[in-house]
Formats: structure tokens, sequence, C-alpha cells
């Protein structure tokens, strides 16, 4: 095939690539930008390919081998929670997940306070995913929403306070 005919076919179904050996840029480009997913089908995309395909739709992130740290950035600021799909993210794509959405914390494993702290910040009801907060994460918690003390197990007396007082 031409690559004119590939791009034809690519830009009515993304996933078309799959077929096409050695596909150029541009052909890629044509079938990410028409269905993201299909950067499963790339072998060795370009951090610009990438991109374009989470942009796309940020859960092609689950179907990219090692994305770089810009595009997993760009993922979890659009979705908190593709970080699901990530493989050890740093603890500033953390961050940025929590950010965006507290909750996303419950597919971070071992997060660190300051994740623990961002998360609660922006969803107090994310505490239910932490094991064991801190009394600074709890009480931060209900500071946001003084209804998260219904997740927090044997909150002192200092917590208990904030929660009424944010309810």
């Amino acid at each position: 095939m031409t690559e004119q005919e590939q791009l034809r076919a690519v830009q009515n179904y993304g996933r078309a690539i799959e077929w096409i050996e050695n596909p150029t840029e541009a052909v890629q480009l044509a079938a990410v930008q028409q269905n993201g997913r299909a950067i499963g089908y790339i072998q060795n995309p370009s951090e610009d390919i990438q991109l374009r395909a989470v942009q796309q739709t940020v859960y092609a992130i689950a179907h990219i081998k090692n994305p770089s740290e810009a595009v997993q950035l760009a993922a979890v600021q659009e979705n908190g929670y593709t970080i699901e799909y990530i493989q050890n993210p740093s603890e500033a794509i953390q961050l940025a997940a929590v950010q965006q959405n507290g909750q996303a914390i419950r597919y971070i494993k071992n997060p660190s306070e300051a994740v623990q702290l961002a998360a609660v910040q922006q969803h107090g009801y994310a505490i239910q995913f932490i094991k064991n907060p801190s009394e600074a994460i709890q009480l931060a918690a209900v500071q946001e929403d003084g209804r998260a003390i219904e997740y927090i197990q044997n909150p002192s007396d200092t917590v208990r306070t904030w929660a009424v007082l944010f309810q």
C-alpha cells in the first residue's frame, strides 16, 4: 500500500495500523488521532505520538510501554485515575494524579505523606484509601470535608472536634 492508502485506512479506522508494516510517523499520527488506543499497535512510538494518543483519549496510556514522564503527566492531569496504568509512577506523577482527583490514591502503592496530604486536601473522602493515616492526614481530611470522619478508625478528640466544625 502507498502511504496515501495507509493514511486513508487509519483515518477511517485507527487500529488498521496493526496491519501496516513500518508505518511512517504521519501514518502513526493519523492512526492515534483517529483512535488513541491504536498506539498499542505501534512499536516504539515517539514521545510526540504518545502525547497525541493520550490527548485523543487519556486511556491510551494503558497501551503505551514505558511512557515518558511528560506523557504520564499529561494523562494524570486530565484524569487522575489513569495512574492505575502507570508502573512505578514518580512522586511528581502521584502528586499530579491526586491533585486532579484525590481518590486516585487508591491506585498508589505506599504513597508518601505528601501524596496522602495532597489527596485528602483535594477530596477528604480519599482517606478511606489510606492505611493508618497520621493525625495530620486525618485532620486535613476532615478540614476538607467533616463527613470524612466516617472513614477514620478511632479518631482523636482533636479530629472529632474539627470534623464537627467542617460539616
